[in-house]
């Protein structure tokens, strides 16, 4: 089935087609999305070309050197995401059950605050005979332990573009702090970051050092949690992915003359070594929602 019809006439879209459409929708490129789904590239155009003829709508704006969605695009990603969030429970539940044996896990810590632990309870219900191991770190952590076959899946953050792991979402790394923040212009800038090794400690600090701007690290962490209680205690401010800034935290304006922040890529890792069955039923339990990461808004 590709983009079937039934009696009524109405299109059966196949869920192959909409996990390829929304891979180029969060990374707007057909390469990345190729890379992400382990296919080539020339299999993504035509998943694509075969579901906007299905909907008989162009669902992309693409030249040479950009990607982006129509206004039908946006909708259908919405439906895409529900449609697939309802067949992979109904696949699990129908085929998996038969799956067992031990799954770990690995998610870093502002991860965890997000919708990933629901995703897990339902993943726990859907396979009650998998065993299912958390693990709760930084992404370098996590990382070097699903290298040395301690983890299976890991859902980690990683610079743009490095080709490793399948693409979730990208998401732009962004200064944040509490309400009404000021930045006093003949003041060093105060940061709240993760101990080193970190990927937005790094990214921060090179951004600053390459505008000419003087900081000083007023708090360093080792989790989320620390990072949120020092912020909201006035200390300083810190970096989080966009789609990860709490709801009591604002992302600072333009006006506080800070240097613009690189993209971040939230991405699945996986060990080459692990049972492919239990791995690909939680890969696709969160590469369904679409975007796990925004309950962190609510």
């Amino acid at each position: 089935m590709i983009a079937d019809r039934n009696k009524k006439g109405r299109a059966v879209y196949d869920p192959e087609l909409l996990r390829t459409f929304l891979a180029v929708a969060r990374s707007l490129s057909f390469t990345q999305a190729a890379t992400s789904l382990g296919i080539r590239q020339p299999t993504v155009s035509q998943h694509v070309r075969k579901l906007e003829q299905a909907v008989g709508r162009p669902l992309f704006i693409r030249d040479t050197r950009t990607v982006a969605l129509t206004a039908d695009g946006e909708v259908m990603a919405g439906f895409a995401r529900s449609i697939l969030a309802a067949y992979e429970p109904a696949m699990g539940y129908f085929t998996g059950s038969d799956l067992s044996g031990r799954l770990r896990f690995g998610v870093t810590d502002d991860l965890a605050l997000t919708s990933v632990p629901r995703i897990l309870r339902d993943f726990r219900q859907l396979y009650p005979r998998i065993v299912l191991e958390l693990t709760v770190s930084q992404s370098i952590t996590l990382r070097r332990r699903v290298e040395t076959g301690h983890l299976d899946v890991a859902f980690v953050k990683d610079s743009p573009g490095e080709g490793q792991g399948r693409l979730v979402r990208r998401d732009r790394l962004v200064w944040a702090g509490i309400e009404g923040t000021r930045m006093g212009q003949d003041r060093p800038v105060p940061l709240i970051v993760y101990r080193a090794p970190s990927l937005s400690r790094s990214t921060g600090v090179q951004a600053l050092e390459d505008a000419g701007i003087s900081y000083r690290v007023t708090c360093t962490v080792q989790g989320v949690n620390g990072v949120l209680a020092a912020v909201r205690a006035g200390l300083g401010i810190a970096i989080f992915a966009r789609s990860l800034v709490p709801e009591d935290l604002v992302e600072l304006p333009v006006s506080a003359a800070l240097p613009t922040l690189s993209e971040i890529d939230l991405v699945l890792l996986t060990n080459p070594r692990a049972a492919p069955g239990a791995v690909d039923a939680l890969t696709s339990a969160i590469l369904a929602t679409g975007n796990p990461t925004r309950s962190m808004r609510r």
